[in-house]
């Protein structure tokens, strides 16, 4: 009996170890392969799916136009993207120096 409740208390532990792995990989999606994806044309939902959410937003309507700058931020990189009509226009990379 004690041998059972050991290997329940492994696999508990290792559950717990899987969870904090993908929680700490979670900004991994912010990188310059990733980054390379992302090109001229391609939908928000297109960039969402490559990069996830965007750390922050801002967005102006003007006339029949709509334009939305989203940013991407995670440790020392910032992807920042432009889009117009929900189509991305612009891209740029940057990383700060430590």
């Amino acid at each position: 009996m004690h041998g059972k409740r050991l290997g329940k208390a492994w696999v508990r532990l290792l559950a717990l170890a899987l969870c904090l792995g993908v929680v700490a990989c979670a900004g991994s999606q912010i990188t310059r392969e990733n980054f390379d994806k992302i090109k001229t044309g391609m939908t928000a939902a297109q960039v969402t799916a490559i990069l996830g959410e965007p750390t922050e937003s801002s967005s102006v309507d003007v006339a029949v136009f709509s334009g939305t700058i989203s940013k991407w931020k995670h440790g020392d990189i910032t992807i920042t993207i432009q889009f117009v009509n929900g189509k991305v226009v612009a891209k740029q990379l940057s990383k700060s120096e430590k």
